[in-house]
C-alpha cells in the first residue's frame, strides 16, 4: 500500500491489481446488477449495495470518473437459476393482488427510498429490463448468427461448451459435472446451458411476453444485463460487480454470451460483496421471512446505523448480523455526530503535517481494497487527535465522509408530522418506557437518541413520559 493507488481485488484474476483506466477512456465504466423488483429489498441485498457505493465514491475520491449503471429486473428472472419455475414478477403480483407492471412500479420505489435513507448515491443511469427487449433480442440474434445456440420445445438456448472459457471465471469443475450429469436435462445439452429466450407456455397467458424471431415469449434473466451493459455502456467496461452468488451461474453466464456475441473482453474487473448472515445462515427472500430496512427503522435504528455496521467488515467477508451489533452501530454512529456536531457548517482546509499524515493514512486504507474498517478507526483516531485545529479536523471529516458516507455534517432529517411518523414516535417512546422499567438503561438510551435523531425532544417526569418536536 502507498496511497497513491488504488488497488481493487478482481475476482476474474483472484488478486489484487491496481485499478487505471485505459488511456483513450474518460471515465469508469461500472456497472451493478440491481434488483428484482417483486418484493421488498432485505438488509443483505442492500449491503451488496453499499459496497457499490463505497466503490463509487472511493474511485470518484482518487479522481476517477465514474458512469454508474444499474438496472431494473422487472421481467424473465424465474425462481430457479436453472430457467424453471414460476416468474417471480408473477409470484409478486399474485401475493400482492396487483399486475406485474404495478408491482414492478412500487418496488422500485421502495428500493430507491432504501438508497436514500442508506445515503446511497443513485447510479447515473437506471435502465428497466422492460424498455430494453429490442436490445435482448439483438443480442440473442448475434449469438445465433454465430452459432452459439440451439432451439428447443420451451426456448433459445447458449450452448455454453462452444465457449472454450466458460469454466475459468468460476473455476467450475467441468469434467466433475460431465461425469456426474444427469440424466434429466430434457432437450439441454448441458447442465450449464442456459436459456436466451423463453417460449410462452400455449396452456396459460403470461403477463409479460413479446414477440420475437423465435415466436412469442419473454427474455431469460442473464441476457438482460449484457445487452443493458452494452447499450449504455458499450461492448468492453471497466467494472463490473454484485454478490458473490452471482459468480458461479449469473456472471458466467454474463461473460460467455457477450464475449462470445462481440469477440471482446466484457469486464476488465469483477468486484463481489460477500452474504449478511442471520444465524449462521445466507439472508434470502425465498421463503418470506427476512429483514428490511423498515424493519430496522421501526425498532428506532437509524439507516445510516446499518451502514456504519455494514462498513465495520470488509465487503469481502461474511457478515453476522444481531440485534446486538445493531445497538453497537447505534451507539457508535451516535458518538460520531457527537463529536462532529460541531464541525457542521465549519469551513477549513488540511495544512499541517499531521492533518496531511491522517489524510494520506485514511487514503491507503481505502486504496488497499476498500478497507472501510481500517478507514473508520483512522477517522475516530483522528478526532482524538489534540494537535489538530477545529478547522482542520473539519476538513478531514468532510474528506474522509465522502467515501464513508455517513452523514456526518449534515442535520439529521426530520421526520415528516404525519400521523403515521406520530405513530411511530410514540411506539419508540413505548420501547424505550419499557427497556427503562426492566433496567435497560443501554436500549433506552439508544432509544432516546434515535428518537433525537429524528427530530424529537423528551421529556421525563413522574407522570410520564412527553415529547414534542425539535
Amino acid at each position: 500500500m502507498t496511497g497513491k493507488v488504488l488497488c481493487l481485488y478482481n475476482t476474474a484474476s483472484r488478486t489484487k491489481e491496481i485499478f487505471t483506466l485505459p488511456q483513450d477512456v474518460p471515465e469508469v465504466r461500472m456497472y451493478a446488477c440491481g434488483p428484482t423488483v417483486y418484493h421488498y429489498a432485505h438488509i443483505g441485498n442492500l449491503r451488496t449495495y453499499l459496497f457499490e457505493d463505497l466503490l463509487r465514491r472511493s474511485l470518484e475520491y482518487f479522481g476517477f470518473k465514474v458512469r454508474h449503471v444499474m438496472n431494473i429486473t422487472d421481467v424473465g428472472h424465474l425462481t430457479s437459476d436453472q430457467d424453471e419455475g414460476e416468474d417471480k414478477m408473477e409470484v409478486g403480483a399474485e401475493r400482492m393482488g396487483k399486475s406485474v407492471w404495478e408491482i414492478a412500479d412500487f418496488y422500485t420505489e421502495k428500493f430507491k427510498e432504501d438508497l436514500d435513507f442508506l445515503n446511497i448515491l443513485p447510479p447515473t443511469v437506471w435502465c428497466k429490463a422492460t424498455d430494453h427487449i429490442k436490445d435482448q433480442i439483438e443480442l440473442i440474434k448475434r449469438l445465433e448468427e454465430k452459432g452459439y445456440t440451439y432451439r428447443t420445445s420451451d426456448g433459445i438456448y447458449f450452448d455454453s461448451m462452444e465457449f472454450p472459457k466458460y469454466a475459468s471465471f468460476a473455476r467450475l469443475d467441468i469434467a466433475g459435472l460431465k461425469s456426474g450429469a444427469r440424466i434429466d436435462l430434457g432437450e439441454k445439452k448441458f447442465t450449464t446451458d442456459f436459456a436466451l429466450w423463453k417460449f410462452s407456455s400455449t396452456n396459460h397467458k403470461r403477463a409479460m411476453e413479446w414477440d420475437s424471431p423465435w415466436g412469442v415469449g419473454f427474455p431469460g434473466w442473464h441476457i438482460e444485463c449484457s445487452a443493458m451493459s452494452m447499450a449504455h455502456l458499450g461492448e468492453t467496461i471497466d467494472i463490473h460487480c454484485g454478490g458473490t452468488d452471482h459468480i458461479k451461474v449469473h456472471h458466467t453466464n454474463e461473460i460467455a454470451q457477450s464475449e462470445c456475441a462481440t469477440g471482446k473482453q466484457f469486464s476488465r474487473f469483477w468486484l463481489h460483496g460477500e452474504f449478511l448472515r442471520d444465524n449462521s445462515e445466507k439472508m434470502s427472500k425465498s421463503n418470506g421471512d427476512f429483514l428490511t430496512l423498515e424493519s430496522l427503522m421501526e425498532k428506532g435504528f437509524d439507516p445510516i446505523a446499518y451502514r456504519l455496521f455494514s462498513l465495520t467488515s470488509h465487503y469481502r467477508s461474511y457478515l453476522n448480523f444481531s440485534w446486538d451489533a445493531m445497538e453497537n452501530a447505534q451507539v457508535s454512529l451516535n458518538s460520531l455526530r457527537k463529536k462532529t456536531e460541531r464541525f457542521i457548517e465549519m469551513s477549513g482546509e488540511v495544512k499541517s503535517v499531521d492533518a496531511r499524515e491522517w489524510s494520506s493514512k485514511f487514503r491507503e486504507y481505502i486504496g488497499d481494497d476498500l478497507n472501510s474498517s481500517a478507514a473508520i478507526g483512522i477517522l475516530n483516531l483522528m478526532l482524538g487527535d489534540s494537535s489538530l485545529e477545529d478547522s482542520e479536523k473539519a476538513a478531514l471529516v468532510k474528506e474522509f465522509d465522502s467515501v464513508l458516507g455517513l452523514r456526518l455534517l449534515k442535520r439529521t432529517k426530520k421526520l415528516r408530522r404525519s400521523t403515521e411518523d406520530i405513530a411511530k414516535v410514540e411506539t419508540l417512546i413505548k420501547e424505550r418506557n419499557f427497556a427503562r422499567i426492566a433496567k435497560d438503561f443501554a436500549k433506552s438510551d439508544r432509544l432516546r437518541d434515535s428518537l433525537l435523531n429524528l427530530g424529537v425532544i423528551i421529556k421525563d417526569s413522574k407522570s410520564g413520559t412527553v415529547w414534542e418536536w425539535k
